[in-house]
């Protein structure tokens, strides 16, 4: 699905946890860019409305439109934030490019056969001292 930026995430979210602004009632774009498995990753972060979310997890095939009214008549109004989970940056990948001077392609099938203490050798050898 195309992401249109007039249906942002930010507003399904704040118009279920906090506002209860109704969003679905009659512009059709509303429910037609509800993304079902992004609202209850987001919902799935916070310790009261885990729950809620796993119960939806387990009624996938709920329309749009139901799963939408069910949050928003049963989670509590409050502000809730979290930040969005990124991949983690590989240090030990960075320091075999360099020791090497490999891709990351190649890094990444260096880093599955070297073994620990290997690594740990490199690293020492390219450490250059000072605070990090």
């Amino acid at each position: 699905m195309a992401y249109d930026d007039r249906y942002p995430l930010k507003d399904y979210l704040n118009s279920l946890n906090y506002s209860k602004e109704y969003l679905m009632g009659d512009d059709p774009g509303w429910e037609k860019n509800y993304s079902p498995y992004v609202i209850n990753k987001c919902m799935s972060h916070h310790m009261d409305t885990i729950m809620y979310a796993n119960e939806m997890n387990q009624y996938s095939a709920l329309d749009k439109q139901l799963q939408y009214d069910f949050y928003i008549h049963i989670v509590r109004s409050r502000k809730r934030f979290s930040p969005w989970g990124k991949k983690q940056k590989m240090n030990d990948l960075e320091v075999v490019k360099q020791y090497y001077g490999y891709s990351n392609e190649k890094a990444r099938q260096a880093l599955s056969i070297l073994t620990p203490d290997q690594i740990t050798f490199i690293t020492n050898k390219l450490n250059r001292g000072g605070k990090k």
